[in-house]
């Protein structure tokens, strides 16, 4: 599996995904700014990813000691500045919620490390460094749970050895700090010999399934076959599909789910051929401050993404367009959501997810 994010000693690189998969190239990421426009530029995209890029960049600048040398050993002017990076790092994606609660998380170690007379200020960036750099494994081990859940799950509902999967847009390693949630599922499902095929979308405008998922799956030897967008109702009249698997960016209290642009006429589809709709999501991933779908922001992108692939215009160049990143699929079209505690009804969030 390919790595999308790579810290070690201090450093912190990127895999740029804007290059993919013509090129493989990694860039580095020096401070927060780098990271803030790395996220909102989509070199690295996917909910788990982008939180964890955030929090690591709050890190290297931690261990930037040209950049922390001003605070004099200050632990509260240390909390301040860190608090304004993380509210900075918020505003490159905001319909994901992951990295809101992460950097919330990081602010609030922060605040007790500042208020802890018996932690020294170079303690105290030791200790938000270790926590940050630990969230790249926490995701791993996450995301395998996640899989083996989903996979023991979708072989019991359809009562097969082997299964066919639908997903959408990406959400494997490049969308996570490895292993993937819904691509994770599939991955645990062919790595237990219970994978018969996997169908992938393209994901217009920004064709991260083509681009991205595509790659992932022949990368990892995995069967698979790409569908444009619109083929997808033709897919479940022709062929079998025992369930589609998607990914998160949001998922609120009632079970509405906040994921990329075409994921709820995927969700139409299936209801009306009886297939099963899966949402894979982390815990991390779920906000149960919002009670619906209709209190999600959803971002817009810019018209250029619908009106150039590669960076040549496809279309008449004073065409409108309206480019929404996300669509919310709302909880009776969802099967259950995958989490790496178990597989649950939509319904079922409020009592056993606190």
């Amino acid at each position: 599996m390919v790595e999308s994010i790579i810290f070690s000693k201090n450093k912190l690189k990127i895999l740029n995904q804007l290059k993919l998969p013509l090129q493989v190239e990694y860039e580095d990421i020096n401070n927060v700014t780098d990271a803030w426009n790395a996220i909102h530029s989509m070199k690295v995209r996917g909910a788990p990813a982008i939180a964890i890029l955030a929090v690591l960049s709050v890190a290297v600048e931690l261990n930037d000691r040209q950049l922390i040398s001003p605070f004099n050993d200050n632990k509260e002017l240390l909390l301040s500045r860190l608090r304004d990076q993380c509210t900075y790092l918020c505003t490159s994606r905001p319909t994901a919620v992951n990295i809101d609660k992460e950097c919330k998380q990081l602010v609030q170690l922060a605040l007790k490390l500042s208020t802890d007379s018996n932690v020294s200020f170079e303690a105290m960036v030791n200790q938000l460094t270790e926590y940050s750099v630990n969230l790249l494994q926490i995701d791993i081990n996450t995301n395998k749970a996640i899989g083996d859940f989903g996979a023991k799950h979708i072989k019991s509902l359809a009562n097969k050895e082997s299964v066919t999967i639908l997903t959408h847009c990406n959400t494997g390693s490049l969308a996570t700090a490895g292993y993937g949630t819904a691509l994770g599922v599939i991955r645990s499902l062919h790595l237990t010999n219970s994978l018969t095929h996997a169908y992938c979308t393209e994901t217009r405008p920004y064709n991260q399934g083509s681009r991205l998922t595509a790659w992932e799956l022949l990368t990892d030897k995995i069967p698979s076959t790409l569908i444009c967008d619109n083929m997808v109702a033709a897919l479940f009249k022709n062929k079998t599909v025992d369930a589609v698997v998607v990914g998160a960016d949001r998922v609120v209290a009632n079970g509405d789910t906040a994921n990329k642009i075409g994921t709820y006429q995927i969700a139409v589809l299936a209801k009306y051929h009886s297939v099963p709709f899966f949402v894979a999501s982390p815990l991390s991933t779920i906000d149960m401050s919002k009670q619906s779908g209709n209190e999600i922001p959803i971002e817009e992108r810019p018209a250029d993404e619908i009106k150039k692939i590669g960076g040549i215009q496809i279309t008449a160049a004073d065409i409108k367009c309206w480019n929404p990143s996300f669509d919310v699929t709302p909880n009776e079209l969802i099967t259950g959501i995958i989490t790496e505690l178990g597989v649950f009804a939509p319904n079922e969030l409020k009592t056993k997810i606190n």
